[in-house]
């Protein structure tokens, strides 16, 4: 797997990707599930439950509530008493994977914000040890993943830090802000879910990309562009007078076909 040489981010702009169903499609809890499955790292039925949660996921968006709370206790259960270099190993199967589901819009606007000098970080709720090899793969900045404990080697079944969802996301950026001298209010932040409302007003230029029903309705509210990534290369983008500098430097990525239309009535 070849890395893409990092670009030296400069200034205080920083740009946060979410990364199911924004970075790439669908969830990556599924192929973290095979892996971790075939590892023997959970059993069958925890495999079943949380595959049918990530297709429920793929359809419908993140419903959040008790289901991703119990989806993180599955997680934690599932890795307690792991060592950390067997889920580190699993890598190897689960990358190229995620690499192949990255959507190629999502890709060059990444490419955009590197351009620019813009640094550049997936932010997920999905364990450190995936996101932070995934955004080197891809060339960005860093990767913001949750942390579980490690104690001699293994896996506690704890979390070292917050929870990287909802609130979580926001605790994480703006440590990250105050620590690299980022200006929240010029960043950028993309995502899906209205789980990561909070992530999105915490920045000065927030995108809804996919969205689901909910977060599209409160992004017309406040008149946030709306991005609509399409499986193959083409993007369609809704935008409002607010969103037109946004909009335009997404827009200003895809080297496929494009248009801006009048945002939903």
């Amino acid at each position: 797997m070849t890395e893409l040489n990092p670009i030296a981010p400069h200034g205080p702009v920083a740009a946060f990707f979410d990364l199911d169903r924004t970075l790439i499609s669908g969830s990556s809890a599924f192929t973290f599930g095979i892996a971790a499955w075939r590892a023997e790292m959970m059993t069958t039925s925890q495999f079943v439950r949380d595959g049918l949660a990530a297709l429920g996921f793929k359809l419908f968006g993140d419903v959040g509530g008790d289901a991703a709370e119990q989806v993180r206790e599955r997680i934690l259960g599932a890795v307690k008493g792991t060592e950390q270099d067997t889920l580190l190993s699993l890598n190897e199967t689960i990358l190229p994977k995620l690499l192949e589901r990255v959507r190629p819009e999502s890709k060059e606007l990444v490419e955009k914000h590197r351009g620019r000098g813009h640094a550049t970080y997936i932010v997920s709720a999905s364990p450190k040890e995936i996101v932070e090899p995934l955004a080197r793969a891809l060339g960005m900045t860093d990767g913001i993943g949750t942390v579980s404990e490690v104690a001699d080697g293994r896996y506690t079944g704890a979390l070292s830090g917050p929870f990287c969802y909802g609130e979580g996301k926001v605790e994480a950026i703006t440590a990250l802000a105050k620590w690299e001298g980022f200006d929240l209010q010029q960043c950028y932040a993309y995502s899906d879910s209205i789980s990561d409302v909070p992530m999105l007003e915490a920045v000065g230029h927030p995108v809804a990309v996919n969205p689901d029903a909910k977060l599209e309705r409160i992004a017309r509210r406040h008149n946030w562009p709306v991005v609509i990534f399409a499986r193959k290369t083409k993007a369609v983008i809704r935008r409002t007078t607010a969103g037109v500098g946004t909009a335009a430097l997404a827009a200003g990525s895809f080297t496929a076909g494009w248009k801006l239309s009048a945002r939903r009535r």
